[in-house]
């Protein structure tokens, strides 16, 4: 910068960057090669990034182990020039189009693989830098072999986990809760789970936040301007009613989505299925049967379970963590009245509870004292009175006469099952899909979930400041108030988020992605 008594303005001048540097080599260790291959990447423009530009990273994307494919990608400035480098004497091919390319190392020359490359310069690109991508055989020593050419160049350093995806953030490709979306769908184990994380990722949660942000900056600036020029004649007058309106219209659009009683959390985490009843009603080999492998043992002796087994399980598309517990009764030793009282504490804690009792055996006093315990209790209330679902199963039908158990006034509604045929089944699961989807929410239709505490505590935190908005007096904290309502919407898309916060979120990606 030069400065000049005649000029209001310092005048910038334009240095060229120095060249990069590079480490001396061996020429017993391939240094020739390099420099041959540094020369003909100078000679084509390779772009190698000045000293003082970002780092470039590089990892392997694909999953590790043996594969057929392995996809091994870079980002940054000296992305080019490291195709380049291991391609040469070749010039880079064409944008987003595959190409055949003889990889080899850039110090030796040797070479390394036939591969795929795919060039992608920025900013049209995943994380908005220069990119590449290398598609090459999937076998340990050839990725080795590829990961160490792309360590040689300079420039380049492994990236750390999620750091792809925190480039795209940072550079504006996604919000961040796309990129939760994003690692959601990546960790996604079921149907309802990839529906759910597709349309996060697809910016669906984003743009509502964004729509309700710019409605608050509509209320703001009306606010403002009624504190500026409310004694001037031309301001419009109702301009205070139209802030309130569009608060009122905010509230009760968060209110709703707080009232999801956290089904979005449920789907991405897993809901939690309880199955309990009397001994020997079949409960283990019910969760036997759903898990589709053997959890729990099986047998006539009463009390064979004694403690609370819990399986993950994707129970018709949903996400289920799925418990079997010991049977309910009294008057049993202390080791089975311990695994009781935990089969109990499980029960308030699940989400949905699957009841079963022996069909052919309804008249014991053990299946009586269930039914008069935790089926009336639980059964008799309406999903709009309880935050838990209730499914009521009779169990061993194949020992039922042909007629059927005939009718029971004093049950409430209930599936008919026979764990040892299967009959029944279907029934079951249909009947807890509706039952989960009540609980998980439905990832095909309807407005976004919200699938993280972090989201309950910025719409939370939104609310309670339209509330003070509301309270206030004085139009200066009315004002503060929809600022302080507005920052958290802002903080939910990524906007001026913490960067303890940003951490927590990227930290939870693999490497390479």
């Amino acid at each position: 910068v030069v400065h000049s008594p005649t000029r209001l303005h310092p005048r910038r001048i334009l240095v060229p960057a120095p060249e990069p540097q590079f480490p001396p080599q061996n020429p017993d260790s391939g240094g020739a090669v390099w420099n041959v291959r540094y020369a003909l990447c100078r000679r084509q423009g390779s772009g190698a990034p000045a000293p003082s530009s970002g780092a470039t990273i590089f990892a392997l994307s694909s999953g590790q182990g043996r594969c057929g494919i392995a996809v091994i990608r870079t980002s940054g400035p000296a992305s080019g020039y490291a195709l380049r480098i291991l391609t040469a004497p070749r010039d880079l091919p064409a944008a987003r189009k595959a190409s055949l390319r003889l990889l080899s190392d850039p110090c030796s020359g040797e070479p390394l693989d036939r591969a795929l490359v795919l060039w992608f310069p920025g900013p049209r690109s995943f994380t908005g830098e220069d990119c590449v991508e290398f598609h090459v055989h999937g076998g340990p020593a050839v990725v080795s072999g590829i990961l160490q050419a792309l360590g040689s160049v300079p420039g380049l350093r492994p990236a750390e986990a999620g750091e792809f995806t925190r480039r795209a953030f940072a550079h504006g490709k996604l919000n961040l809760t796309e990129v939760e979306g994003l690692a959601d769908l990546i960790h996604a184990e079921t149907e309802a789970q990839r529906r759910q994380a597709l349309r996060q990722l697809d910016g669906e949660l984003g743009h509502l936040c964004r729509s309700w942000a710019r409605n608050l900056t509509k209320a703001l600036a009306h606010v403002e301007a009624y504190i500026d020029f409310g004694e001037d004649d031309n301001l419009e007058e109702g301009v205070l009613e139209q802030a309130d309106i569009q608060v009122r219209e905010l509230e009760v659009a968060l209110g709703a989505h707080l009232q999801d009683a956290r089904r979005g959390q449920r789907l991405r985490s897993g809901a939690h299925v309880v199955v309990t009843g009397p001994p020997n009603a079949g409960k283990s080999s019910l969760v036997n049967l759903l898990s589709r492998k053997p959890v729990s043992i099986v047998s006539p002796e009463p009390g064979t379970t004694r403690d609370v087994l819990e399986t993950p399980v994707d129970l018709a598309g949903f996400p289920v963590l799925l418990s079997d517990t010991a049977g309910l009764r009294e008057g049993a030793g202390p080791v089975e009245q311990e695994g009781v009282r935990r089969a109990q504490e499980r029960l308030e804690q699940a989400d949905v509870i699957v009841a079963m009792l022996d069909a052919s055996d309804l008249a014991s006093p053990s299946s009586r004292n269930f039914l008069d315990t935790v089926v009336a209790t639980v059964g008799a209330q309406s999903p709009s009175e309880s935050s838990q679902r209730f499914v009521l199963v009779l169990n061993k039908s194949d020992l039922l006469p042909p007629e059927g158990p005939g009718p029971r006034p004093d049950l409430p509604p209930n599936l008919l099952l026979s764990c040892l045929t299967g009959e029944g089944l279907h029934s079951l699961l249909e009947a807890l899909r509706k039952e989960l989807a009540a609980v998980c929410g439905d990832p095909s239709t309807g407005s976004p979930l919200l699938t993280r505490a972090r989201h309950q505590h910025h719409l939370k935190g939104c609310l309670d400041a339209l509330g003070h908005y509301k309270q206030s007096k004085d139009l200066a904290l009315a004002a503060e108030a929809l600022r302080v309502a507005r920052g958290h919407l802002t903080c939910l898309t990524g906007g001026g988020g913490a960067e303890e916060i940003l951490d927590i979120i990227f930290r939870d990606f693999c490497v390479g992605k």
